[in-house]
């Protein structure tokens, strides 16, 4: 072997132990930062970018372990860099939700959203994808809402957000009083007059509740008579009020303008079976059954109109439905959940 040939061989020797010694520190700074030991994955993943510079997984890991550690400031521009880069799909997803989480600090939704979007198209069904995902739309949520409070104070939407919010506290009343501002100060918008109609109704149900709420709902399909769950909510207050006949007009409109309305569908086939107009009963409720299979009050009314027209086969099947929808799900929970109702036995 020449000298020449031997010096190469050297070099070549030397850069293979060198490449397995970088191997060697970069696997053991991932053993660190995914044992929560960022001070050590911090100098030995800077050891491992010193050994082999150009190694993406060692950059990216060097810059997760400074993130991890708040140093958002030095690691976010490589963690977006490597978050497109990185071939490793487990490595870019640590990636992408880093720079989230530093994103997040700074309030940036406007880069935080194409991010999300990737990584929730990718990974549905992950756990820590999903949890970003609720943290930050609940964190997009509440800076909006404050934004909108600051900027527009005076506007409609205001009123609107705000009687939306006492809704999911179940302060309905409160909730009435914002909508009816919001429509002193927007009569045209569409949606609020409907919103003012359905707190009215959960917040009482007396006779002057139910014609105020319909007064709403009749309100709001003047300015939108495309509006089906109007319709059905107008219906469904005429029902209380002992008006059939022009409950079913309503109900009609309602079918009409969405074929698929289940709760509208199976409204109006009561009434026909009421009046003993029995095709055009068992026709809808077939319609709402097949619009959503598991409704219990669409196979009960099918049940009944099979039955007061002699056809006893088809209501036993429909009592099958309804039974196997009403029957509690069997299984180990359930097992637990019935011993835990039985009474402790007697001394």
């Amino acid at each position: 072997m020449t000298r020449a040939t031997r010096l190469t061989a050297g070099i070549l020797l030397a850069g293979i132990l060198a490449a397995q010694n970088a191997e060697q520190v970069l696997i053991k700074g991932v053993e660190e930062f995914h044992s929560g030991r960022y001070p050590a994955a911090l100098a030995t993943l800077k050891h491992a970018v010193e050994l082999s510079p150009a190694d993406a997984r060692a950059i990216t890991f060097l810059a997760l372990t400074r993130a991890a550690t708040g140093d958002c400031a030095h690691s976010l521009d490589e963690l977006m860099l490597q978050s497109r880069r990185i071939a490793d799909p487990a490595v870019r997803r640590l990636a992408q939700l880093a720079s989230i989480q530093c994103l997040l600090a700074r309030n940036d939704y406007t880069t935080i959203f194409p991010i999300l979007s990737d990584l929730l198209a990718g990974a549905p069904n992950d756990p820590d994808v999903l949890y970003e995902a609720a943290k930050v739309y609940n964190r997009a949520w509440n800076a909006m809402v404050y934004e909108m409070f600051q900027r527009t104070p005076a506007s409609y939407r205001v009123n609107q957000l705000s009687a939306e919010i006492f809704e999911t506290q179940g302060r309905y009343a409160e909730a009435a009083g914002e909508y009816r501002k919001a429509i002193e100060k927007n009569s045209q918008a569409v949606n609020l007059h409907f919103r003012l109609g359905r707190a009215i109704l959960l917040e009482a149900h007396s006779p002057q509740a139910l014609e105020s709420a319909r007064k709403e709902f009749e309100a709001e399909l003047a300015l939108n008579p495309g509006d089906a769950a109007a319709e059905y909510q107008a219906g469904q207050i005429l029902i209380a009020q002992q008006k059939p006949s022009e409950a079913a007009a309503h109900y009609e409109k309602a079918v009409t303008l969405s074929p698929a309305f289940p709760e509208a569908l199976t409204a109006l086939g009561k009434l026909r079976a009421s009046a003993k107009q029995y095709d055009d009963a068992i026709q809808l409720l077939q319609r709402a059954i097949q619009a959503a299979p598991a409704m219990e009050a669409a196979h009960y009314a099918l049940m009944m109109a099979y039955r007061d027209t002699g056809r006893s086969q088809e209501a036993a099947r429909e009592k099958a439905e309804l039974d196997k929808l009403q029957k509690p799900p069997e299984g180990e929970f359930t097992d637990f959940l019935k011993k835990l109702g039985e009474k402790a036995p007697k001394q």
